[in-house]
């Protein structure tokens, strides 16, 4: 394309037809010749006589001049005039190449990418071009070059992923020579990106798409003396900033929700931030994530897991009370060992068993009775690990002596052994180096820890399988059994340095925090991984949501421990929880020792922001202007033919304007206006929307409603009338069974009274959808401004408790089998009223009861109406996706509302089980 004044021309060529209108209007002005002058006696007869039709001799030279410009407009018009031309429609004949980083922080701005994308492939098309697109996140092979078309077909499908650009230049080669490339980048700097930019700068000249906006994100928590600390990182300083980060877990009653928040604020120099959460240790272990409020990208994410627990440890001693020294004890001993990292109990077995703790550790307790053998038991084969201690009571008791005991790892001999003592033959033993297959390996062995006395593991077939330690002459020194899906562990010496002095030592320390760790699914330290495979289970998107995870091949312990000391993800080791047997793991997109920056560019690259004004095609206007000038010359000639007035021309004009007087049938009939409509409004079914103070709001909420009826009465029994706009002050509520009401960031508040008619509709069985229209920015619940206004309207209204929309609620099958739930955007965050799926008073049955099982508010933020708004002409109203993938969204945007507006209207009705085997046949099953 040409550009002149910045427009752009699609077929320049065309313009050269300008050069003929000076002869034209020679033409137009020299044909027909003007008269010649001839004297004819016969003309005075004609003297007095008027000619009722008039012709000029010559065209007026304003009307030639409005000719010439309408047909100036037409030559302008299909040369393809474009206003602000992009750079990639200003381009070259060469074929497009379009590069695309498409990690996890693509996803901040992945909508502005993919509008970015669009314009560069619909350039292409009108020129011809042909294309090829390429997302570094995937092992490119080679290029693939398709008509521009198909690929705009395609970018509905392309989505960022959570891991690091990875491709390498290999496929460069594939690039012609003379091609345009464009590079939409993710923001950050990346050492792997120089050899293939050095690559292709070989092959063209790259333009560079970037944000100029700062990506944040957040690195593993760590608990450091019951404090959790988070950091946060971002990649452009320059300004003080601050961000809130938010703690996400469940509640009591299962729904997912913001247990704390906490700022961080950065300096205008700092590139990190960092702050310390303190919660008890119930709310703690609750804790299934931190996230960067408003911002949806994995980095903004960190998954946390058993890790971030400070596990729970009951201590038992087999000593009554006040005997012996207490420093002597060998609880004063586990006491000092465990304090820093754990959460200590101590009491009687019995209650210990009540707090459910994740380890109990008996110190030389011997003799238990029926009842807290059997509750020791059902403990550990739920996930407890019990750790035993022995000591002259274990050695002198006949416990695991001949037969096998269930809270035993092994047999043991009757009484113990002794070394290094004055009546022993030998030396004290030292411990020999832990093997690779137990918690232990990796732990330097101190030259100074000797063992006196121990009591000893009776030879055994499975004997060899069940020693974690040993000493030097391969005596077992600690041994473990299963037991249903939890542990037995035993130390074949004391907790206190009675028999050795390993408690005095570091390494006792290190060996408790390797058996805690393990108890009840506890994360694995990196030594623990070795020889272990990992399912991933629940897989972090780089939009930061997790989704279910069921088909994925199992990861071997060894990949998993790389990835999380390089903090590397990629297509084969995918962010999100890892889990083995009880245990799992986190594995999060950037890794503990992770910084983030912005990329230096070189010179030789144009850099540009995605946000550029839109292009504007001025064809179709010239046109509209080139047949107003043909209407106005059509006018002017009859005018000057002396025939614009008359019988015909009167009838034209009162043709066009009288089917516009029409009188309101309101009071054509003597009627109040107020009374017709009520008597309309429950006739009929009526959807109405809420009045927000926004006049491009409320059109559209009211053309949203009206799609939406069309849909109802083609597809449904239920037969629409015209929807309504409802002002909260005046308007009756009890009329309508569904009211739409959009958020906006500055529309006022209700009144009192205006709150008191709708808590009464929304207690008598009325349900209001409140739309955020947010859902292309954030999730429902960030701190968006139509969330904090929403949360402002919303808090003297009567709500119940709200969880996300489960995927078994009556709302996903009151019409249509539906997962997700779009308006205009995609989110899947839409909230209704908490399910209660057992009754335990009259209280809950009559909640339940109240409105016949129908949340009474659903909340979400797709913008449901600008998707199912159509014109009075039925053609829709607003852009959704593109292409067919967009006329998919809309579609099951409608479908939602079906949905939606027969949930409403027939309540619990499909919740019955009667309809089980109907819907089983739907689905094929």
């Amino acid at each position: 394309m040409s550009a002149v004044f910045n427009i752009a021309f699609g077929a320049p060529w065309l313009l050269l037809g300008l050069l003929a209108l000076p002869i034209l209007w020679f033409l137009l002005r020299a044909v027909p010749p003007a008269p010649i002058k001839r004297r004819f006696p016969a003309v005075s007869l004609l003297l007095g006589l008027k000619d009722t039709e008039v012709e000029a001799d010559k065209t007026p030279w304003w009307l030639m001049l409005l000719r010439m410009l309408a047909v100036a407009a037409v030559i302008i018009g299909f040369a393809g005039p474009v206003l602000n031309p992009s750079a990639e429609t200003q381009n070259t004949k060469g074929p497009l190449v379009i590069v695309i980083d498409g990690t996890w922080a693509s996803a901040q701005n992945w909508p502005a990418q993919l509008d970015r994308i669009d314009s560069a492939l619909e350039a292409a098309s009108r020129q011809g071009r042909r294309a090829a697109v390429v997302r570094l996140t995937d092992p490119v092979v080679g290029l693939e070059f398709a008509a521009a078309d198909v690929w705009r077909s395609r970018l509905a499908g392309l989505a960022p992923q959570p891991w690091a650009a990875t491709s390498g230049p290999d496929w460069v080669a594939d690039v012609p020579e003379g091609a345009q490339v464009l590079w939409m980048s993710d923001g950050l700097a990346r050492e792997e990106r120089l050899p293939l930019l050095a690559a292709l700068q070989t092959k063209s000249e790259v333009t560079t798409f970037e944000e100029s906006a700062p990506i944040f994100g957040l690195t593993p928590a760590v608990l450091q003396d019951g404090v959790v600390i988070i950091e946060a990182l971002r990649n452009r300083s320059g300004t003080a900033q601050e961000i809130i980060v938010n703690a996400v877990g469940r509640d009591p009653a299962g729904i997912e929700r913001v247990l704390t928040q906490v700022p961080l604020s950065f300096a205008a120099l700092d590139m990190s931030a960092q702050a310390e959460i303190v919660l008890p240790a119930e709310l703690r272990n609750r804790v299934s994530r931190f996230e960067i409020e408003g911002i949806a990208t994995a980095g903004a994410f960190t998954l946390s897991d058993d890790e971030l627990r400070r596990r729970e440890i009951a201590l038992i001693d087999g000593r009554s009370a006040g005997e012996g020294a207490q420093l002597l004890s060998q609880l004063y001993y586990l006491e000092r060992a465990l304090r820093p990292t754990a959460d200590l109990i101590q009491g009687a077995l019995p209650d210990a068993l009540l707090a459910n703790p994740d380890v109990i550790v008996l110190a030389d307790v011997a003799n238990l009775t029926q009842a807290e053998t059997q509750g020791l038991t059902d403990w550990v084969e739920s996930g407890g690990l019990m750790l035993r201690f022995s000591g002259p009571r274990l050695a002198a008791s006949d416990v695991a002596r001949g037969a096998q005991d269930p809270l035993m790892p092994v047999r043991l001999r009757s009484g113990g052994r002794s070394v290094g003592g004055a009546m022993s033959w030998g030396e004290p033993k030292s411990l020999a180096p832990f093997a690779a297959d137990t918690p232990f390996y990796g732990l330097d062995v101190p030259a100074d820890v000797a063992i006196n006395s121990q009591l000893v593991a009776e030879p055994d077939p499975n004997l060899a399988q069940r020693v974690l330690a040993e000493l030097s002459d391969g005596t077992p020194l600690v041994t473990r059994k299963a037991l249903g899906q939890g542990q037995v562990v035993l130390f074949h010496i004391t907790a206190n340095a009675e028999w050795s002095n390993l408690p005095l030592s570091g390494l006792f320390v290190q060996m408790l925090e390797r058996l805690s760790i393990s108890a009840r699914g506890q994360g694995d330290a990196a030594g623990d991984l070795q020889g272990t495979t990992w399912q991933l289970t629940a897989e972090l998107g780089a939009n930061g949501r997790l989704e279910a995870v069921n088909t994925q091949a199992g990861l071997s312990g060894e990949q998993l421990e790389l990835a999380l000391t390089d903090g590397g993800v990629n297509d084969q080791v995918r962010p999100g929880i890892y889990t083995s047997d009880a245990r799992s793991l986190a594995l999060n997109v950037l890794g503990s020792g992770a910084r983030l920056a912005a990329p230096d560019w070189p010179s030789s690259v144009v850099v540009e922001g995605l946000s550029l004004p839109a292009e504007q095609p001025l064809k179709g206007w010239l046109l509209s202007v080139a047949l107003a000038f043909l209407s106005v010359d059509i006018i002017a000639s009859l005018w000057l033919a002396g025939r614009l007035l008359g019988p015909s021309v009167a009838a034209i004009f009162l043709g066009a304007f009288l089917p516009n007087l029409s009188i309101d049938p309101a009071y054509a009939q003597g009627g109040q206006p107020n009374d017709i409509r009520a008597i309309e409004a429950t006739a009929e079914v009526s959807l109405a929307h809420v009045l927000t103070g926004d006049a491009r709001v409320d059109e559209m909420a009211l053309a949203g409603l009206r799609g939406l009826s069309d849909v109802l009465f083609r597809r449904t029994s239920v037969e629409p009338t015209v929807p309504t706009s409802i002002d909260l002050g005046t308007d009756e509520l009890a009329f309508f069974p569904f009211l739409y009401w959009p958020i906006t960031a500055n529309q006022p508040l209700p009144s009192a009274d205006a709150y008191a008619k709708l808590n009464n509709y929304l207690r008598t069985g009325g349900m209001i959808l409140f739309d955020t229209r947010d859902g292309s920015t954030t999730s429902f619940g960030a701190n968006s401004p139509e969330g904090k206004r929403l949360q402002l309207i919303a808090a003297p209204l009567d709500i119940p408790a709200l969880e996300p929309l489960p995927r078994g609620h009556v709302l996903t099958r009151s019409f249509y089998l539906l997962q997700d739930f779009p308006g205009r955007h995609t989110s899947r965050d839409v909230w209704v009223e908490v399910s209660r799926s057992d009754v335990g008073d009259g209280t809950d049955l009559l909640a339940q009861n109240r409105n016949d099982g129908v949340s009474p508010v659903v909340i979400g933020g797709n913008d449901w109406a600008a998707a199912w708004a159509v014109s009075p002409s039925g053609g829709p109203m607003a852009p959704i996706g593109r292409g067919r993938a967009g006329e998919r969204q809309r579609e099951i945007a409608y479908r939602f509302g079906v949905n939606l507006i027969m949930y409403v209207l027939t309540g619990n009705y499909k919740a019955d089980q009667v309809h089980v085997p109907a819907l089983l046949e739907r689905l094929g099953q």
